[in-house]
This record gives C-alpha cells, sequence and structure tokens, in this order.
C-alpha cells in the first residue's frame, strides 16, 4: 500500500495497481510505501482515518490476466501451482478450481499448507490465515480478495475501475482537492500500462459454462462495480 498525508492507496492485485503505485511514489510529495499488498485492515493506526483508494476489474479479466501472468513465470506462486495441479491443467482447469476454493473444493487445505504463516514482501503475500475464511463462503477468489483487501473499514473504500483508471484516478485527486501538476497529469493520461499480462482476448477463454460461473461465484463484485461478461 501507499500512505499519502491526504489518503491511502490499497493495491488489488492484478487491478492497475503497478502503475498507481509508480504514479503516487513519483508525483506526490511524502509518498510512502507501507508494506507489501497489505490489505486496509493492516493500515498503520494513525492512518486510518484517511480515505481509502483502491481500483478493481472485470473478474472474467482478472482470471485470465493471473493465469496467463502466473502460468509465464519460471516459478510461479504456490496458489496457481496447487489450482493448476503443477501446471498439468489448462485455464478453464486451473480457473474452475480457484473459483472454487470457497465452495467445498479440496484443493483449499492444499493451498493452506503451501502459504506462508504471516506477511512478507514479496508475491501475493496472502498468508494461509489470510485464506483460509474462503472456506464454504461460496466465494470466487477474486470477490474474496477483494473483500478481504478493501473490508473492515468505518467507511467504504474509493475503488475505481481499471477499466476507467486514468479517468477514475484523476477524479479521485481532484475530489481531495490534491494539486495536478502537469507532470502528474502527463503521466496518468499518456504513460503506458505497467506489468500487463501477454494473451488473447479474455473472452476467448472463456465457454459458456465457466463464464457462468464466474458470474455466479464473484456475483458481489459484478454486481456491485456493473460488469458484465459482454463488456
Amino acid at each position: 500500500m501507499i500512505a499519502t498525508d491526504r489518503f491511502v492507496y490499497v493495491h488489488l492485485h492484478k487491478s492497475g495497481g503497478t502503475f498507481v503505485n509508480e504514479c503516487l511514489m513519483r508525483f506526490l510529495p511524502g509518498a510512502r510505501r507501507v508494506g507489501y499488498h497489505l490489505p486496509r485492515s493492516r493500515i498503520p493506526e494513525s492512518l486510518r482515518a484517511l480515505p481509502v483508494l483502491g481500483f478493481v476489474r472485470n473478474p472474467w479479466s482478472y482470471y485470465v490476466s493471473w493465469f496467463s501472468f502466473q502460468s509465464r513465470m519460471p516459478q510461479p506462486n504456490a496458489l496457481f501451482r496447487c489450482a493448476s495441479e503443477n501446471r498439468a491443467l489448462d485455464f478453464s482447469g486451473t480457473i474452475r478450481n480457484l473459483l472454487d476454493l470457497g465452495s467445498g473444493n479440496t484443493k483449499l487445505d492444499q493451498v493452506l499448507a503451501m502459504l506462508p504463516k504471516d506477511y512478507g514482501n514479496q508475491g501475493l503475500n496472502l498468508p494461509a490465515f489470510a485464506l483460509d475464511p474462503i472456506r464454504d463462503s461460496g466465494k470466487g477468489f477474486y470477490s474474496y480478495l477483494y473483500d478481504y483487501m478493501y473490508g473492515g473499514g468505518e467507511s467504504p473504500a474509493s475503488v475505481g475501475k481499471v477499466e476507467t483508471l486514468r479517468t477514475d484516478l484523476r477524479q479521485f485527486l481532484a475530489g481531495l482537492e490534491i494539486p495536478l501538476s502537469p507532470a502528474l497529469t502527463e503521466f496518468i493520461d499518456h504513460a503506458h500500462p505497467r506489468n500487463t499480462s501477454s494473451h488473447r482476448s479474455w473472452r476467448d477463454y472463456y465457454d459458456d459454462e465457466l463464464a457462468a460461473l464466474v458470474a455466479m461465484r464473484d456475483q458481489d463484485v459484478v454486481k456491485l462495480h456493473g460488469y458484465r461478461f459482454e463488456d
């Protein structure tokens, strides 16, 4: 997460965070890193009264980005190794396992056994105790991660959409009356996306059954942010 004097940015994985991190650290005086991929519940006490900024993306797109990114890594993270059965499964099989972690999937205990016991400074940074509450929740992994990263505050986080990230980031900063310098404006409007995954159109990865499973498991995020598979 990134702390400033006016707000705290919480970085939800594979949801525009590298771009936002760089933007804030380069152009906002006093911006500083606080831990690594930490959830809102880990914001230091002295900063908890500040507004919280976050971003979300279309869940169908998220799973394709996550799979594509992890599958190209020489050493993918424990979650991918378990869900994909050490790369033996294709996109469909891997994502079905990920979607079913909160619905009685036997993979959950395997994943928990592979995750670290506490927070660190690399990768997903999701300790076993932080993922365990997904059990029997019925939630898809991305919806669970969304609640875990942004939940727990006295007021809702301000969550923009990756699909409109540049506009939403500008509006958030303007709403707090944070001056938009020419350099900051130039970066927001024209800097290339950061840390993107290489893949075909995300719609090409889904059959009707898997698309419907995402719609069901991740219905909270889908409904809250108005996403559709057709978008």
